[in-house]
């Protein structure tokens, strides 16, 4: 659930002391091991950490008015979420963070890179920090840059028909 928060505190003050705790808990171990091109602010209604315009003035390219997000943190109604961007589904350092977590022995609960979790023992801190520590701005930003479509060459589609050679693809009557 979005928060309409305008400011950090703003979001923290509406938080229940509880969640307010472990909110705070965990910014504490992201901002001591964030890189310092990142800034804090809010972004899409939680806690973000962004690689800010002056930084990287083309932003984020879903809405380039948008800061590119790097790590977010909200309170939802049932649990925690900690996005981060820099595990996003299929890279290496998803598997070495999956690796990692497995290693706690703390059970991990992850989409394509947001970790859920429903109290502050849930999750390993000490792991989130050296995660956080181990991508600057600029290491962020060239990832980002080349995980683009534009960037990449994309395969065909299995069943897709390539026209061969020299010829027009059939367009469909609609």
């Amino acid at each position: 659930m979005q928060s309409k928060a305008k400011t950090v505190g703003a979001y923290l003050k509406d938080q229940s002391p509880e969640r307010r705790r472990v909110l705070q808990a965990i910014r504490k171990v992201i901002l001591a091991n964030l890189d310092r091109d990142f800034e804090e602010g809010m972004q899409y209604g939680m806690i973000g950490y962004y690689v800010p315009h002056r930084v990287f003035p083309p932003g984020y390219h879903c809405d380039p008015r948008q800061p590119l997000p790097f790590v977010a943190l909200a309170a939802q109604k049932n649990y925690y979420s900690l996005y981060m961007m820099g595990l996003y589904v299929g890279t290496e350092e998803e598997a070495a963070f999956r690796k990692a977590w497995a290693a706690t022995g703390k059970k991990l609960d992850m989409g394509k890179c947001c970790v859920r979790f429903k109290s502050l023992d849930d999750l390993p801190l000490e792991l989130i920090g050296h995660q956080i520590a181990r991508e600057t701005a600029q290491s962020h930003i060239r990832r980002y840059q080349e995980s683009l479509p534009a960037a990449r060459p994309r395969p065909a589609q299995p069943g897709s028909k390539t026209p061969k050679p020299g010829r027009k693809p059939r367009l469909r009557n609609r």
